[in-house]
């Protein structure tokens, strides 16, 4: 299992920060027919997108294309169990991608209707946000 990390960063630890507001960017289908779009802002950890990868992978029996559209930059720190206050900022545990509402997760291309449908509902299960299956508008 390949997690998606930064190969490198500008600074190891940062702070949360706020995840309010809609998407005006990255809000619609650009490489593929279909796209899976949150509904909810929140953080989505490296292993959920890889849970979602997966699941798209796996029911589409690695037919047609798929895009992932977002990328965890952001560290979450964590401190040991039994640490006193103070003592300085936690390590870096896990990364995440904060997803706004109305961004574009997941992007599918090349299989049925149908089979792009099932693939994306099974990839939003493994996501801890409210999802949406959005088709290209014809321009």
């Amino acid at each position: 299992m390949a997690l998606l990390v930064p190969k490198k960063w500008a600074h190891r630890k940062v702070r949360k920060g706020k995840n309010t507001g809609k998407a005006s960017r990255c809000n619609t289908v650009a490489f593929g027919e279909y796209g899976l779009v949150s509904l909810q802002n929140e953080r989505i950890t490296s292993r959920q997108i890889e849970a979602a990868r997966q699941a798209i992978t796996r029911y589409n029996k690695r037919g047609g294309e798929m895009w992932i559209r977002i990328f965890p930059h952001t560290p979450v720190t964590k401190k040991p169990l039994d640490v006193k206050m103070g003592s300085g900022k936690g390590e870096p545990q896990f990364y995440v991608a904060k997803v706004k509402e109305g961004t574009v997760m997941f992007e599918v291309a090349g299989v049925t209707e149908e089979q792009a449908k099932e693939a994306l509902r099974l990839a939003g299960h493994k996501l801890p946000v409210k999802t949406k299956i959005i088709k290209k508008e014809e321009a």
